[in-house]
């Protein structure tokens, strides 16, 4: 399987431990939103899309199945969040009005 595109949204607040919203294509057919680049204790990792359960825990919408394309995954998404921000460093400082969720629907 392949990732055949990655958007990367920044979010507009530098401070904030959520770095950027992403969506990433699957073989030029499947789509996955709301992943997030996020600032953890060990640096930027990747969380899936999530939604919150009735016990006030998160469960994973979609994920990878195996190590290896979790891996892949998140290089490739972090590569290019590091690409975007150091091509126009104020990216993490603007509003995340250029994110749309559903553009890949239009």
């Amino acid at each position: 399987m392949d990732i055949t595109e990655v958007k990367v949204y920044p979010v507009r607040k530098p401070d904030d431990k959520l770095k950027a919203f992403v969506t990433i294509i699957l073989d030029d057919c499947f789509v996955i939103r709301d992943m997030k680049v996020i600032n953890g204790n060990s640096g930027l990792f990747v969380a899936m899309p999530s939604r919150k359960k009735a016990d006030g825990t998160y469960a994973d919408i979609a994920h990878p199945l195996n190590s290896e394309m979790r891996k892949k995954m998140e290089d490739l998404v972090i590569r290019e969040y590091k690409n975007l921000i150091a091509q126009n460093p104020n990216a993490g400082d603007r509003s995340d009005e250029g994110y749309d969720p559903e553009a890949h629907l239009k």
